[in-house]
């Protein structure tokens, strides 16, 4: 639980912007307030992100081959540089460039879509998902065949291949709901999932 009064004390700011954020954080569902109590800050829950990963594929297939179609040159170029660092960070072993590029990646293959309620969807869910990672997944292979599957994607954006782009975001997505599910497992061994 934290409070406005708490934050505001802490981060030594007003309590109006602070209001103004935890709304914010409300509505991607980071936090619940709780009336006369305080803020709770949500945990991360392995059922909602499989939920969440089952929202986000279409739209990340829209979002990729939009961005294929409509990336300027410019755009391309930038999404092949993150492509190679994605690579690079992975191999390296490298965790904190690895997330700092992943969430430059998400950035890129959005502003590239140009579509601003796309952006809007895209942004909040993969607040929810990078949320979900950095609790739960630790440096490993799963960074590499990450790294292959985002790389795959930027290249077939850059290049102008709107099919290719979806058939590799597809299979990203795909890999992301393998490492959740184990990761679900992970902690419930007893469970069968129905995915």
């Amino acid at each position: 639980m934290v409070s406005e009064q708490q934050l505001s004390a802490e981060l030594n700011m007003g309590r109006t912007p602070i209001r103004e954020a935890l709304q914010r954080l409300r509505q991607i569902g980071f936090v619940e307030m709780q009336p006369r109590c305080g803020t709770l800050v949500c945990g991360t829950d392995i059922h909602q992100q499989l939920e969440l990963l089952e929202v986000r594929r279409p739209l990340e297939e829209l979002m990729v081959k939009c961005a294929s179609q409509r990336a300027t040159d410019e755009e391309r170029a930038v999404l092949r540089e993150l492509a190679s660092q994605i690579l690079k960070a992975a191999e390296d072993g490298d965790t904190a460039t690895y997330l700092k590029v992943n969430r430059q990646i998400h950035i890129k293959e959005v502003d590239a879509a140009h579509n601003s309620m796309l952006t809007a969807m895209m942004t909040a869910s993969h607040a929810q998902s990078r949320r979900f990672w950095y609790q739960h997944i630790q440096q490993n292979k799963a960074y590499e065949e990450g790294a292959r599957c985002h790389a795959k994607t930027l290249i077939a954006i850059a290049d102008n291949q709107p099919e290719a782009a979806v058939a590799a975001a597809c299979e990203l997505m795909m890999f992301l709901e393998r490492l959740t599910c184990s990761r679900f497992t992970m902690f419930s061994p007893q469970v069968e999932l129905s995915r």
